[in-house]
């Protein structure tokens, strides 16, 4: 799993959102964008990392800055989700798991002994230009804005 690093261009995608609309990396140009991957839809760390994306939303969209969340879930249980939570921004399904390994969130994981692959939770910030900011690997689902937001500050300056 090769990992992203501050500097790297961030590999290009065109996912689906939950509202079965094709959404780009190329749509974010000229802003700066927060880009979490969850391991699955409405499980407990998940809900408490999009949440929290959630209630800080507003004051990103203030500073210039775009947040999606990426999964291998469908589509509809992404609508779902979003819907039970009223999360209010993309979702993206990477089902095939292709832009997950491009990104390097896609790993060997293990519960209760048992080895699988998986999405590893993790958060990036991408400048204007498509530039990595800063990476979170295995970042904690309460640290994702917190994270996040110190990344973008120290980029400001």
């Amino acid at each position: 799993m090769a990992k992203l690093q501050p500097g790297d261009k961030v590999p290009a995608f065109d996912l689906t959102d939950q509202d079965g609309k094709a959404v780009k990396l190329s749509d974010f140009k000229g802003r700066k964008l927060v880009v979490y991957w969850y391991p699955k839809a409405d499980t407990p760390g998940c809900t408490t990392q999009s949440c929290a994306v959630r209630d800080a939303r507003e004051d990103l969209d203030g500073i210039g800055v775009d947040v999606v969340g990426v999964s291998p879930d469908a589509p509809a249980k992404n609508k779902k989700f979003d819907d039970k939570y009223g999360l209010g921004f993309p979702l993206l399904s990477d089902e095939d798991h292709a832009v997950a390994e491009a990104w390097g969130v896609w790993g060997e994981k293990s519960m209760y002994g048992k080895k699988y692959m998986g999405i590893v939770r993790s958060a990036f910030v991408v400048d204007e230009k498509g530039k990595l900011i800063e990476a979170f690997y295995k970042v904690s689902p309460k640290d994702t804005v917190p994270k996040a937001r110190q990344a973008i500050e120290a980029a400001a300056g």
